[in-house]
């Protein structure tokens, strides 16, 4: 949606009522972080799990090739890991105003499992350092970002549909590679995604701020648990995928 005027531009408004709604719209946005960040822990919990565990075997089990070098090889569990949280995001984009906040919720909890399971892959290629070192270097960015997103005074809505653009050019361009296993278009494919992850990320929170202050989620309301669940939602995916990208950049590899 387009981003609405800032309210405080109004003069007619109260100053009760701008602080009124200042306070609910910070309550609102530390309830969609609190609720982004307990999901990502959720999901690292579960993927180091899974990793560390006897668990492995059941997603990548290690198998000898023709060679004799011992490998991961992925199972049709791994798979269905793989593809498992895009069926959750859907249900949850489509039902959030269908589904109780109960449902909702729990649909959110079990798609970061699901997401953690989809994650196991990255402790057979990255080695764990670099793993943790990409995730702060994310954390930083993306904190950054979404500040930038919450206080910046410019119409980010053009930018974000350019980069919903960039995200469908992504996709497509991913599955090409599928079939032609190129390392310069997976490279390229990676640092394009770092800009539009970090581009969704300024517009999806400026968005998220502009919908309170048009529609002012009442405080306790079904309405609003749903939606922080569903923004949460939205946050998390540009943390996870620009995780994913940085990491296929700056991550060093077991066998390296």
């Amino acid at each position: 949606m387009a981003f609405s005027p800032d309210y405080r531009a109004y003069p007619t408004q109260s100053a009760t009522t701008t602080a009124v709604l200042d306070a609910g719209l910070r309550a609102y946005m530390l309830r969609v972080y609190n609720w982004m960040s307990s999901g990502l822990l959720l999901t690292g919990i579960v993927a180091y799990a899974i990793a560390h565990t006897a668990a492995m075997d059941a997603f990548y089990p290690l198998v000898q090739t023709v060679t004799g070098r011992l490998v991961h090889q992925p199972t049709a569990l791994a798979y269905i890991a793989m593809f498992a949280p895009l069926a959750f995001v859907l249900v949850l984009s489509f039902g959030v105003n269908r589904l109780s906040t109960q449902a909702v919720q729990a649909l959110f909890w079990t798609f970061c499992v699901a997401m953690g399971a989809s994650l196991t892959s990255i402790f057979v290629v990255y080695t764990g350092a670099s793993i943790t070192q990409v995730f702060f270097i994310t954390a930083a960015t993306f904190a950054a970002t979404s500040i930038y997103g919450y206080t910046t005074k410019s119409d980010l809505t053009k930018m974000g549909s350019f980069m919903m653009m960039g995200l469908f050019g992504i996709i497509i361009a991913s599955l090409v590679n599928i079939f032609m296993q190129s390392s310069a278009l997976q490279f390229a494919i990676s640092i394009i995604g770092v800009v539009v992850f970090v581009g969704l990320t300024a517009y999806d929170t400026q968005r998220i701020k502009a919908d309170y202050i048009q529609y002012s989620y009442a405080e306790g309301t079904d309405l609003a648990a749903r939606r922080g669940v569903y923004d949460a939602l939205s946050l998390y995916l540009n943390f996870i995928n620009l995780f994913m990208m940085l990491l296929q950049i700056l991550g060093v590899r077991n066998n390296d």
